[in-house]
């Protein structure tokens, strides 16, 4: 094993956000953007971009990195690139502030008029929660709904199109 894969969490956590050079086993070099490190199989995801609408994400085993070199520490641009990179685009974005918040109200309201437990959660209280199991995250459509429970998944998704098909 190389000296990368015996670091521990902290100290692989200090290449995040910065461009690196990787020699790997078999010769082979990689250069990008550290998105994150696996702690477990000391992996590293690297991100080039390539231009404004690609991105080529790689991974690169941890137990083939021989050396990892530091090139670049990330911009602000740069960094807010990297944090943003695997969310799906903010479907939110097409609402306002006001419109979200109405839709959330609208639909809690529905919800506890058919009799189904429905609080909000988070920091800023922008999910809705049902019953404990399943939660609703702006903008608060079927496809928004994440619950391990299926059965609960599928009923109150289907729940949801119907409300959202009779506004």
């Amino acid at each position: 094993m190389s000296e990368w894969f015996d670091k521990n969490p902290l100290e692989w956590q200090s290449y995040v956000n910065k461009q690196v050079k990787i020699l790997a086993h078999e010769k082979n070099e990689f250069h990008g953007w550290v998105l994150t490190i696996d702690p477990v199989s000391a992996s590293i995801v690297l991100v080039n971009f390539q231009d404004d609408q690609n991105t080529l994400i790689q991974v690169v085993m941890g137990h083939a990195v021989l050396q990892v070199d530091v090139l670049n520490e990330a911009d602000e641009a740069t960094k807010n690139r990297l944090t943003h990179i695997l969310s799906p685009q903010e479907a939110t974005s097409l609402y306002s502030t006001e419109d979200l918040e109405t839709k959330k109200l609208n639909l809690k309201n529905w919800l506890k008029q058919n009799n189904i437990p429905v609080t909000e959660q988070g920091e800023s209280q922008r999910t809705l929660c049902v019953a404990g199991v399943l939660t609703i995250d702006p903008p608060y459509e079927p496809g928004n709904c994440n619950s391990a429970n299926e059965i609960i998944l599928s009923r109150i998704q289907g729940l949801i199109e119907g409300y959202t098909s009779r506004q």
